[in-house]
């Protein structure tokens, strides 16, 4: 996943005093965070002032191309075709026929997630939909194995969009972050200037908060 920010910079202070991230230049414009020394996101420079200050999902699979094609029959857009990162991988940017924006990422030299589902790191995004049906189609066609598979591990799930947000909110994916304990890290986040949408609920998968950073980007905090 990686942040698209205006100020980078700023960036890497808040999610580093908040997560304990540190940094390091990565691929064209963008910076790897690292926590303890293992990859858990990206941030990067937006290039246009009108793209919105946001997280992205990227989901693997290791045909990023048919899987955009796949994306398009289903009734989805693609925003970017997929293009090569260097030796890293192929990515695409596309849509859920929702409009729910999100990622594919084909690995090569860079696999994905070094760390996740502890503190500091990824731990589950979550679809608001306005359609819960068509979402549940369309992505469990998409991505049958990795949700209903024998080895299955799904940290995604989905629900409405007025169970945490105004009815009139896109569609999107929420992006979450384990933490030890979501009270003090919300207390973080307001210190380091971002600011509390959603306080604490209780969801199947844990207790969630929604927050912005500084610079509003929104995503959650998770304690399982």
């Amino acid at each position: 996943m990686d942040a698209q920010l205006p100020d980078v910079e700023a960036g890497k202070r808040f999610y580093g005093e908040l997560f304990g991230w540190t940094f390091e230049d990565w691929f064209g414009p963008f910076t790897r965070a690292l926590k303890d020394g293992e990859p858990v996101a990206a941030l990067v420079r937006k290039t246009d002032g009108r793209l919105p200050t946001v997280w992205t999902v990227y989901f693997s699979t290791p045909d990023a191309r048919a899987l955009a094609r796949r994306v398009q029959a289903a009734g989805g857009q693609v925003v970017q075709s997929p293009v090569p990162a260097a030796e890293l991988g192929v990515t695409a940017l596309v849509t859920d026929p929702d409009g729910a924006v999100f990622a594919l990422w084909q690995p090569r030299e860079h696999p994905g997630f070094g760390r996740r589902r502890e503190p500091g790191a990824f731990a589950w995004a979550e679809l608001y939909a306005r359609d819960t049906e068509a979402a549940n189609a369309f992505y469990g066609d998409l991505f049958h194995e990795a949700l209903f598979g024998p080895e299955a591990e799904p940290d995604f799930g989905r629900a409405p969009v007025s169970d945490v947000f105004p009815a009139e909110m896109p569609p999107h994916f929420l992006v979450h972050f384990a933490v030890e304990d979501v009270p003090a890290a919300l207390a973080e986040v307001t210190r380091l200037g971002g600011r509390v949408q959603a306080p604490p609920f209780e969801t199947s998968y844990g207790t969630v908060a929604v927050v912005t950073d500084d610079q509003g980007a929104s995503f959650a905090l998770l304690r399982r």
